[in-house]
């Protein structure tokens, strides 16, 4: 067997075909994937200090990789700055004054008849954790605002200290945050009402389904195997079962191409970019919620990018062989099975803010092959990209980097713990609740199948990322090389379509909407409901769904992310055929299928291909 290797960046990134048909039908898990020597050179931190980079790494395994330095310096800016500014300390005192006093009088009139019950404090409308009526009842009613008040009086504490850092703010505010949450008196079955209610009425039973379904929760984790539930989402069957065909493969990448379902179809084929974080099939769940699907119903063409899953013998994979291995290489590809047609684009988180490198690239060296670019929640500016910033600061990045020196990539278990932490309430707590105390586990489905189905990072690759993208923000800066010259999203010019989702957590809309300022191209933003991924999910078929929408041409004016909220029409439904009529009024007349059908691809897989099995 020959071996398959990543090529030198020097090199055209398409393996010669007797490498790519020496691994077919051989599991990717099998081939050798090691990069060659010279390209180790270039890795993100040095080995000088050794120990010292030991040490980190074995000091992350109970941080959960979060930086102990990174959070006491935070503390310390806010507690130093707080220390030296008597007015405001008296003003933080005197909240606690007048808080105590609300709570008192709250006791006071517990027990009389037509009271308000929040009469010193209510809930937000997005906490959910004392929504139900059981928390109008005394007792509970006055645990919940005592918490409810206290919570805003440390928030309230920790924010608006003059001289502390923002950054260092928000990392006070948020591990505060934290705290609180896991002291919420919904996280207890003595201060819950909804928990003793289910115990009364079961007759304890809920603690007993609750410890049974701990048990194998924690079993399962010891034996790393998948949650209770996903063995009916089997990949290939249930999910990623849309029909089609490998086409291509090379160390990285598998290009999939599904045929349109109907009689006559769009001459241009459309190409998803997803990101490597995730497996590709979020865009292909089940048939009834697969964009995949619904494209290849409205006579579209379409190609998947599904990259391999890395492993420590990936450590030195730079950001750029993604783009060249992974992008160029499938539009290469897209170019020979349909040679002269322009290709609609689309990038995904990550995958977005590929695409937009490598369409910046080409519009530079005058590659006109990409059509449009579709960009679903990326980013391409960093400066305001969320809470996910908070664990991305210098001294975060070295205590990440030394952690992924002994792996070679970034587990799967560190990035769910710090997207769990984004949204603690929702996906801890509230799961606590629901799973242990109530003894209610929640039913699988295949969004939190996929969800499950992680991937890992390679070293260098992320290091890469989190320096240039995150910690300097080359690429809106004008700073970003690509083959050793620099690149602005400028020189897009091709026709772009946008969408941010309203609460998404990895991709704040209003950093997405910056890229308004970033190109010169006809742009339409939408804004749809939901979050990162329950938003761009969005079948036709699904209720609750809304978006806004507006495009602004490439020689109109900006309107900023406040301005457009308040102009942008509301439209209720999903945002998937609004994308396809604005990709329709920008493809040729319908034609018949071309003849050309997946190309030579003997012995090449169906879908969903090897490398999402890995």
């Amino acid at each position: 067997m020959s071996v398959v290797q990543i090529l030198p960046r020097t090199e055209e990134p398409v393996l010669p075909a007797s490498s790519v048909e020496s691994v077919v039908g051989v599991p990717p898990s099998a081939t050798n994937t090691q990069l060659p020597a010279e390209m180790s050179a270039a890795e993100p931190a040095s080995d000088r200090y050794l120990l010292d980079r030991m040490f980190h790494a074995a000091l992350a395994r109970y941080t959960g990789g979060i930086s102990p330095t990174a959070l006491m310096l935070a503390w310390l800016d806010w507690s130093s700055h707080l220390a030296w500014a008597p007015q405001r300390r008296l003003e933080i005192a005197n909240n606690v004054v007048r808080d105590s006093g609300r709570l008192l009088e709250a006791a006071m009139h517990v027990t009389s008849a037509g009271l308000e019950p929040w009469s010193a404090i209510r809930p937000e409308k997005r906490d959910r954790r004392f929504k139900e009526p059981q928390w109008e009842t005394p007792p509970f009613n006055l645990l919940a605002q005592a918490f409810l008040l206290c919570e805003r009086w440390w928030h309230d504490a920790t924010t608006g200290v003059r001289g502390v850092s923002r950054a260092n703010e928000a990392i006070v505010e948020f591990s505060m945050r934290q705290i609180l949450d896991m002291l919420a008196p919904s996280n207890f079955a003595a201060t819950n009402p909804e928990v003793l209610e289910k115990a009364f009425q079961s007759g304890g039973e809920n603690f007993v389904f609750g410890w049974q379904n701990w048990y194998g929760d924690f079993m399962r984790m010891l034996l790393a195997a998948k949650p209770v539930g996903n063995d009916q989402f089997v990949v290939g069957r249930t999910v990623a079962a849309s029909p089609g065909k490998v086409v291509y493969r090379n160390a990285l990448i598998e290009l999939i191409q599904y045929f349109p379902t109907t009689a006559k179809v769009r001459p241009e084929p459309i190409l998803i970019v997803p990101a490597w974080i995730m497996k590709y099939y979020i865009l292909d769940l089940s048939p009834q919620n697969s964009l995949v699907k619904f494209l290849t119903d409205q006579g579209f063409t379409v190609f998947a990018i599904s990259w391999r899953n890395p492993d420590a013998r990936d450590r030195n994979v730079a950001f750029d062989d993604y783009r060249k291995l992974g992008v160029m290489a499938a539009l290469d590809e897209i170019g020979r099975i349909l040679p002269g047609q322009k290709v609609h684009a689309l990038g995904y988180c990550l995958g977005g803010t590929l695409l937009s490198i490598a369409a910046a690239a080409m519009a530079r060296d005058g590659d006109d092959r990409i059509g449009t670019v579709t960009l679903l929640a990326a980013q391409t500016d960093f400066t305001e990209a969320g809470e996910l910033t908070l664990f991305i600061n210098e001294s975060q990045v070295a205590f990440l980097e030394d952690m992924m020196s002994q792996r070679g990539y970034l587990d799967t278990a560190q990035m769910a713990s710090a997207f769990a932490l984004l949204r603690s309430n929702d996906l801890i707590w509230s799961r606590l609740l629901h799973d242990y105390l109530m003894g209610d586990a929640a039913p699988p489905s295949e969004l939190m199948a996929w969800n499950a189905d992680a991937t890992r990072l390679p070293y260098r690759m992320h290091s890469e990322y989190l320096r240039k993208l995150f910690l300097d923000n080359d690429l809106a800066e004008g700073r970003y090389l690509v083959g050793g010259r620099g690149i602005s999203l400028s020189d897009i010019h091709a026709p772009m379509f946008v969408v941010g989702t309203i609460t998404d957590h990895v991709a704040p809309w209003r950093s997405v909407h910056k890229l308004h300022y970033q190109v010169d191209a006809d742009l339409t933003f939408l804004l749809t409901s939901g979050g990162h991924n329950a938003g761009v999910v969005a079948p036709p078929d699904e209720p609750g769904h809304s978006y806004q929408v507006m495009t602004k041409a490439a020689d109109a004016p900006y309107v900023g992310p406040d301005e457009w909220l308040k102009l942008a029409p509301h439209v209720e439904g999903s945002w998937w055929p609004e994308w396809t009529r604005w990709l329709v009024a920008r493809s040729g007349a319908l034609c018949d299928p071309p003849q050309t059908g997946y190309g030579d691809v003997s012995g090449l897989p169906n879908a969903p291909g090897d490398y999402v099995r890995t």
